[in-house]
């Protein structure tokens, strides 16, 4: 009997060593048929907290809860067998000190199986990424324009267009470089300051709203693919899924009107009663 070969699952080790290699590719996915499909291309699926915006509607990533990660985290898993998974760190559950983020890491990789985690913060984090990359625990950092920061940054703020801001971002990917991250999602950071970070830290950098000199890039599905009905301006609709499926539904809702749907080939029928003759012998 033939048994057919494991497809081996991308590590984070796998993604960190790519730096100035062949681009890395990766997008979001919340859901099992999402990730099944875009998995033969990506290098590593983001189970990111944008499923807060994109699934539930809400205005931010902020109410989004660790419970929320993990069963999504659970969803991707089972719908991906070659990416590398990388679930997000929910807001709330890893600032307030490296134990907490343990734990909360910990429970994230444990409930789930992915291969890491992405949080987000710079400088100030660099304690919290030491603290897990030490404990076994792979981690990929986010700076520029952190959306879990709304409140404090005063909205989704392109960053890096000051002189005070180019040197903060800049230290804020070596910090979390210097201390252990695999990799570091470049987010809404002005071109040249992005490729600038690009060639100062030895890690790669996967770039959305950044610079096409990162490392690799990043997007939501549903953006790229035009489910989404407003996107930033880095975003490339590759797709025009919305209107596909607005199409559909109203083809469906015509048939439904119209009784012509379901069709005889769409529905279940009674099938005849096998008959035999008095004093024969039914066939087997």
């Amino acid at each position: 009997m033939s048994v057919e070969p494991q497809t081996r699952r991308l590590t984070a080790i796998d993604i960190g060593s790519r730096k100035g290699g062949t681009p890395i590719v990766s997008l979001t996915s919340y859901h099992a048929h999402t990730a099944t499909i875009m998995d033969p291309y990506v290098d590593f699926i983001l189970v990111g907290d944008s499923l807060g915006m994109v699934m539930h509607g809400l205005e931010s990533t902020v109410p989004v809860t660790l419970d929320m990660m993990i069963l999504q985290g659970l969803a991707v898993m089972r719908g991906s067998k070659r990416a590398l998974v990388v679930v997000d760190m929910p807001f709330g559950s890893y600032e307030e000190s490296p134990a907490a983020a343990f734990r909360s890491a910990a429970r994230i990789m444990k409930e789930t199986g992915c291969g890491a985690v992405k949080m987000e913060g710079g400088v100030h984090m660099a304690e919290t990424v030491r603290f897990l990359t030490q404990r076994g625990i792979p981690v990929m950092g986010h700076i520029g324009l952190t959306p879990q920061s709304i409140n404090t940054m005063g909205g989704f703020k392109v960053q890096g267009k000051t002189e005070a801001s180019i040197a903060a971002v800049m230290a804020d990917a070596k910090a979390i470089a210097d201390a252990g991250a695999f990799a570091i999602v470049v987010e809404g950071v002005i071109e040249p300051v992005a490729r600038d970070i690009t060639r100062a830290v030895a890690v790669p950098t996967i770039g959305i709203g950044a610079s096409p000199d990162c490392d690799g890039q990043i997007l939501v599905l549903e953006d790229m693919l035009g489910l989404s009905p407003r996107v930033p301006k880095f975003v490339k609709k590759f797709g025009n899924l919305g209107g596909l499926i607005g199409e559909a539904i109203s083809a469906y809702a015509d048939e439904v009107k119209a009784r012509t749907f379901p069709s005889p080939e769409n529905v279940y029928k009674v099938k005849a009663a096998a008959t035999t003759e008095p004093g024969s012998t039914p066939k087997a």
